[in-house]
C-alpha cells in the first residue's frame, strides 16, 4: 500500500520555525504606540509613580486622540496649590484653544495654607532650607513627565514649565538643573539664574547654575512687582535684578547678538537676546502697572513657547 507524502515537517520543527518566524517579525514591526488613556475635556489626576501624590492635569476637550500632545507645567506660588494657580492664571482656556495638557501639581513642602517647591540651598518663604527628608521636586516633575510620555499622552519635543513667584523661582531651577527636558521655561515675576553671589548678591552665582544644554526662556514681570522687584532687593532669596538673570541667561545660552529692547503693546516691552546656541532665545517682557501676579498675556506666553522643540 502507497503511503501519501506529507509536507508536513515534524512538530518539533515547525514549532521552532513558526518561534524564528515571530521573533523576526517582532524584530522588524515597530512598537505599538501607547494610546493615551485621559479623557479628553476636564481635570483628571496623574500619579508620576506609585506611592507618588497625583497632580492635577488638564485635559482640552479637543485633544486628538492617538497623538501625543504638548504639555505645559503649571507650578504655583509659595502657600498656595496647583489647583489655586489654574484658577489664578486662566491658562486652561488656552490649552483648550490650543490642544494643550496643562499639569498643575502640588509643591512637595506643605507650608500655610499650600506648599512650597524645594530649591536646595534656598530659603522657602518661611525662612527655612529644604531638608533631606523633603520630596525631590526635580525627580518628581521629571517623573511626572516621564508618565504622562509613556501613558502616549504626551510629545517629549514639546514640553515647557511655567510659575509664579515661587513656582517662577522653581521653573527657573529646573531651567538649571534638567534643561533637556524642556524645550522652553517662562518664569512669571520669578526669573532667576541661579542662587544670589554670596558676596555680592546682586549678581547670580554662577556656579549654582550651570545647565549642559541651552534653553529657551521667556520670563514676565510687572514693573511694580514689590516682591520680587525687577530691579533688584526683595527677600533674601532674590536680590538681583530680572536684568541680571537675563544676561545670564544669554551667557549660558551662548547668544551673540547684542540685546534689543521694543514696546510690544501699548503696556508692554520686551528684552530680547538673540542670535544664541540652538536657536534658545532670552526674552523678557514687563507689563507696566503690574505688581507681583499673574502678569503675562497667555496667547502670548503661549506662542513664545510653543515656538520651541526639544530634539
Amino acid at each position: 500500500m502507497m503511503i501519501p507524502r506529507s509536507n508536513a515537517m515534524p512538530i518539533s520543527l515547525r514549532t521552532i520555525a513558526l518561534a524564528a518566524l515571530a521573533l523576526l517579525t517582532a524584530v522588524a514591526s515597530p512598537a505599538v504606540a501607547a494610546t493615551c488613556p485621559l479623557v479628553p475635556g476636564g481635570e483628571r489626576m496623574v500619579a508620576p509613580g506609585e506611592g507618588m501624590k497625583a497632580a492635577g492635569v488638564h485635559v482640552p476637550a479637543g485633544l486628538e486622540e492617538k497623538k501625543p500632545a504638548p504639555l505645559v507645567i503649571l507650578l504655583h506660588g509659595s502657600t498656595a496649590t496647583g489647583a489655586q494657580m489654574l484658577r489664578d492664571s486662566g491658562l486652561a482656556e488656552t490649552a483648550d484653544r490650543h490642544g494643550f495638557l496643562l499639569a498643575y501639581p502640588d509643591a512637595g513642602i506643605p507650608a500655610g495654607n499650600g506648599f512650597v517647591w524645594n530649591i536646595p540651598g534656598v530659603p522657602t518663604v518661611e525662612g527655612t532650607i529644604p531638608g533631606e527628608g523633603d520630596r525631590d521636586d526635580v525627580a518628581y516633575l521629571t517623573t511626572l513627565i516621564d508618565r504622562l510620555v509613556a501613558d502616549g499622552c504626551v510629545d517629549p519635543a514639546r514640553v515647557y514649565v511655567t510659575g509664579l513667584s515661587g513656582g517662577g523661582r522653581m521653573t527657573s531651577w529646573l531651567g538649571c538643573v534638567a534643561p533637556d527636558r524642556f524645550a522652553a521655561i517662562a518664569p512669571v515675576v520669578g526669573l532667576r539664574a541661579g542662587n544670589p553671589l554670596a558676596e555680592d548678591p546682586t549678581r547670580p552665582d554662577p556656579a549654582t547654575c550651570r545647565p549642559d544644554t541651552p534653553i529657551a526662556v521667556v520670563a514676565f514681570a510687572g514693573d511694580e512687582d514689590r516682591t520680587n522687584p525687577i530691579a533688584g532687593g526683595g527677600g533674601g532669596y532674590w536680590q538681583y535684578s530680572m536684568h541680571a538673570a537675563e544676561q545670564r541667561w544669554a551667557q549660558l545660552n551662548e547668544c551673540k547678538a547684542a540685546p534689543t529692547t521694543r514696546w510690544v503693546s501699548s503696556d508692554v516691552y520686551e528684552e530680547r537676546y538673540g542670535d544664541c546656541r540652538d536657536d534658545a532665545e532670552v526674552i523678557g517682557r514687563v507689563v507696566v502697572g503690574k505688581g507681583h501676579s499673574w502678569v503675562p498675556d497667555n496667547e502670548a506666553l503661549w506662542e513664545l513657547l510653543s515656538r520651541h522643540r526639544r530634539d
